[in-house]
């Protein structure tokens, strides 16, 4: 099959190396991150690329984003299907199902996740939509933001203090995970989070970074408990019953005239 995928740059290393041994002939393009700020923003955004995606070139087009705060929520299906994977967000990419990631938070429930795109992608000078307070983005992103800007400013001590003041966002996590692959290992990310977390006073630990989802996901193994196939015109919508996202027909256009 040819496949399109449109995705968020925080999956780029993820992403390519699975295309590199995928079955299938894959495009990839990618977003910035920034867009998580703003669910409208992301959402209009991926909507506008997905209209233009060249339907008649490939199979499918696959949307390499979670429910992401209900930022894909609304997404229309282009000409040809959209394969979404099933996911809160990319940390179930990286540790490989949904399921893993379930056993994770309820182990460890003040984690947070560190992957080679969440270290690398922020500091880029890509573009970053207005936060929007209405989007659904968490509190988190928020201050992990304003927290590397005041260390810059007023150093760790001060900017420590500020966000204390500010939302005290620390107090809910106590244990910084990276997630971590083979072909990552050489960046030495693990020492820059240990790093982080010694500064945080969190605990420290390393996690198998797992592709299965990922590779199956290019390589078209599209079982309905894993993935979301959206018909051409049905809209993507958030499963509160365990699916995660759905697929909807499209509303039905009204004729008009008032009874």
């Amino acid at each position: 099959m040819h496949l399109k995928v449109l995705a968020c740059e925080i999956a780029a290393r993820e992403i390519y190396a699975c295309a590199a041994t995928a079955l299938n002939t894959v495009n990839i393009e990618l977003f910035t991150q920034g867009l998580h700020d703003n669910s409208d923003v992301m959402r209009s955004e991926l909507q506008a690329r997905v209209d233009a995606v060249a339907c008649e070139q490939y199979d499918a087009v696959l949307l390499g984003y979670g429910l992401c705060n209900n930022g894909i929520v609304g997404l229309r299906a282009p000409a040809v299907e959209l394969v979404v994977p099933r996911a809160h967000d990319c940390i179930t990419f990286f540790l490989g199902s949904k399921e893993r990631y379930a056993e994770e938070f309820a182990g460890h429930p003040g984690t947070y996740y560190y992957s080679s795109g969440w270290l690398e992608y922020p500091e880029r000078r890509g573009e970053k939509p207005e936060l929007s307070q209405k989007s659904g983005v968490g509190d988190t992103f928020r201050m992990m933001r304003q927290y590397d800007k005041l260390v810059e400013k007023y150093g760790e001590d001060n900017a420590r203090y500020l966000l204390e003041v500010m939302g005290k966002w620390q107090a809910e996590y106590s244990r910084g995970a990276l997630i971590d692959f083979d072909f990552t290992t050489h960046l030495g990310l693990d020492r820059r989070v240990a790093d982080i977390c010694r500064q945080r006073g969190w605990e420290f630990v390393r996690l198998e970074g797992r592709l299965g989802l990922l590779q199956d996901w290019l390589d078209g193994r599209w079982d309905p408990e894993r993935f979301l196939r959206v018909p051409p015109g049905h809209v993507i919508q958030a499963d509160y019953h365990g699916g995660i996202i759905k697929a909807v027909p499209p509303e039905p256009v009204s004729e008009g005239g008032d009874e």
